[in-house]
């Protein structure tokens, strides 16, 4: 959507991949919902540039996802590093355009987690434009119903991963781990 600022016209838009996620069963392989053709885009309210630190806005997006789970009477899901770290690589690899805006590359992602896991998930997101990105993707998330799955999914652990590229798009990725016991 484009809105016309003082400063000129100004573009602000989220868009969201498709929510994937995959069971990790012994002796049998994984399962992939991706689906491509979904993408969505939803429109702004504020148009500005994010000023928060990467690092700010995954604790934010830890903190908003751990509230919603809260409310509905879920888990709250513990943060870890080592899944934080990948959630990091793949934000930064599609700001930087070297793997296309997608779930590319997931189960290897996933796989490269030196945690045993029984189930892991993903969502990704971008947006340009807002004054807080950590918001609107969490927003976009519990508002599309592939992404809410993942959200209220049986998942113990989670890393975030948040980058921006030169031209000031916010990419975030969350993984989403059950850890095997």
């Amino acid at each position: 959507m484009f809105r016309q600022t003082a400063f000129g016209i100004a573009l602000s838009m989220l868009v969201l991949a498709s929510g994937i996620s995959s069971t990790s069963i012994p002796g049998e392989t994984s399962t992939n919902k991706l689906d491509n053709n979904k993408v969505l885009s939803i429109a702004s309210r504020q148009v500005t540039s994010p000023t928060m630190k990467s690092s700010d806005l995954e604790r934010s997006v830890f903190n908003q996802i751990n509230r919603y789970r809260a409310s509905k009477g879920l888990p709250k899901l513990s943060l870890n590093t080592k899944i934080s770290r990948l959630a990091r690589i793949h934000s930064q690899n599609m700001a930087n355009r070297k793997v296309p805006f997608s779930h590319q590359g997931f189960r290897r992602r996933v796989g490269a987690i030196p945690i045993r896991y029984r189930s892991a998930a993903e969502n990704v997101a971008f947006n340009l434009g807002y004054s807080d990105p950590a918001q609107e993707a969490v927003s976009g998330w519990i508002h599309s119903p592939d992404h809410l799955v993942n959200i209220k999914g049986n998942y113990n652990m989670t890393g975030i991963g948040v980058a921006t590229n030169n031209q000031g798009e916010v990419y975030l990725t969350q993984i989403f781990l059950r850890s095997s016991k």
